[in-house]
């Protein structure tokens, strides 16, 4: 697949978390912390933080670097949430960073390096060698799992992202 579907992807992935980003501010914070049945890692703070951490370790992985030492591990996601990343604060800070430095991946992105194959290893040492067009793909896909189980909560609260299809973005571009 093309680099530039890839950049497509991506812009899409920015716009979504933004739009549930924005709606997430607006909860109280006892809403936002409270356990809540259907949500992955609990409440909605530990899925918002688990879909960031996701983020930061895949592209870490694209880039041939380790993920920071506290952000190892995406599926512990509700214990980092009280320890790494415990406020909507710290989640917005280190999506904005986040975004930043994937932008400058998806900038410099070829046709020929959206091929490439990537080999990394899971938080636990387990070695994977794939395709990187096959691991933005589970990029995007992940990003939509997570954010949709928060826009089902923030929706519940009376505070809903909106529709976040991807062709909503597409026409609105």
């Amino acid at each position: 697949m093309s680099a530039d579907y890839f950049r497509t992807l991506f812009e899409y992935n920015r716009w979504a978390n933004h739009r549930v980003l924005d709606a997430a501010a607006q909860v109280p914070e006892d809403d936002y912390f409270a356990p809540a049945a259907g949500l992955s890692f609990g409440n909605l703070h530990a899925t918002l933080v688990h879909a960031l951490i996701a983020e930061i370790v895949w592209l870490a992985r694209w880039n041939g670097e380790l993920p920071p030492e506290g952000l190892k591990d995406a599926r512990i996601a509700d214990k980092l949430a009280q320890t790494e990343v415990p406020t909507f604060a710290d989640v917005r800070r280190l999506y904005a960073q986040e975004e930043e430095k994937q932008q400058r991946f998806f900038a410099a992105l070829t046709d020929d390096g959206a091929g490439r194959i990537v080999s990394y290893a899971t938080q636990y040492g387990e070695p994977f060698t794939q395709p990187l067009d096959e691991l933005m793909a589970h990029f995007i896909n992940h990003g939509t799992q997570f954010r949709s189980e928060a826009a089902v909560r923030l929706t519940q609260l009376g505070y809903s992202p909106g529709d976040l299809d991807l062709i909503v973005f597409l026409r609105s571009r």
